[in-house]
Parts: structure tokens; sequence; C-alpha cells
């Protein structure tokens, strides 16, 4: 069953949409995906991710932290929930994992990434990918908000 996505990454940023997508699912009624991606390096001619066999245990962990992280946040939550909560981890480009989440979501959420001046007014390059290239609605959690 499509429901919403959300990308974490372990920073302040993306705890900030994890709590909102939780209370949008909530609101929803709706199954929620936390999606963690364990970010490699892209091969610089095709934009193909190179994975290799150590990135599975780094994966795992960022799935293990970010289960650690919803539970705190549901916890705090005061017993509001989801309908269901998945947490996956993958290995990969974060804008590409997100955008191909996208076809199997009703929305998908992302931090921007913050920074001084004129760059708070311009979203990191994965949420700017997601936006461009997502199959359904995103929406972008700004940073210091």
């Amino acid at each position: 069953m499509p429901g919403i996505t959300v990308g974490i990454d372990g920073s302040d940023h993306s705890q900030r949409a994890l709590e909102w997508a939780i209370k949008e699912a909530v609101i929803r009624n709706t199954p929620l995906t936390v999606l963690a991606v364990h970010q490699v390096a892209g091969n610089h001619w095709t934009s193909n991710p190179e994975i290799y066999p150590a990135d599975a245990p780094e994966a795992e962990k960022m799935r293990q932290s970010a289960q650690e992280l919803v539970q705190k946040l549901v916890g705090a939550s005061g017993g509001s929930e989801p309908a269901s909560i998945t947490v996956r981890a993958v290995s990969g480009i974060a804008a590409q994992e997100l955008i191909k989440a996208s076809n199997e979501s009703d929305l998908v959420v992302v931090s921007s990434r913050g920074g001084g001046g004129f760059a708070r007014l311009m979203l990191g390059s994965t949420s700017q990918q997601v936006v461009n290239h997502s199959a359904c609605p995103v929406v972008v959690i700004p940073s210091g908000r």
C-alpha cells in the first residue's frame, strides 16, 4: 500500500523531516516508510553507484540507527503513530533511491540543507533532484525551523 516515504541521513535536518512525516502519516492514517541511504560514490561516467560488500554492514548500522530514532520519536509523540512504519536502509545514491521510492509512494518527505546567507535559500542537491524527478508530490522541510 502506498503511503509516505521520508529520507533520513542521521542529520538534525533529516530528523525534523522524520518528525514531520510521522505527524503527517498519523493525520492521513497512512503507512510510513523511513528510508536511510548509506551514500556511496557514483561512477563519474554513468552516475551508477559503486557498491561494495563492505557497504552492507554500514547500511545495516544506518537501519538500526533509523529504527532507534523512529522508536524514540514515536514514543515522544504521546501515543499517536502511523498505521504502520517500515524502516529500510540501502546503499546507493540518496537522490536516486528516493526517486525510485517515489514510484511506490503517495508523498516523499526530505529535508533541505542549512547554511548561511544565500545558501539558505537554496535546496540541497539531493532534495532538488528529488523535487525535479519524483513520481509523486514532495515536501521539503526547511532547515532551522
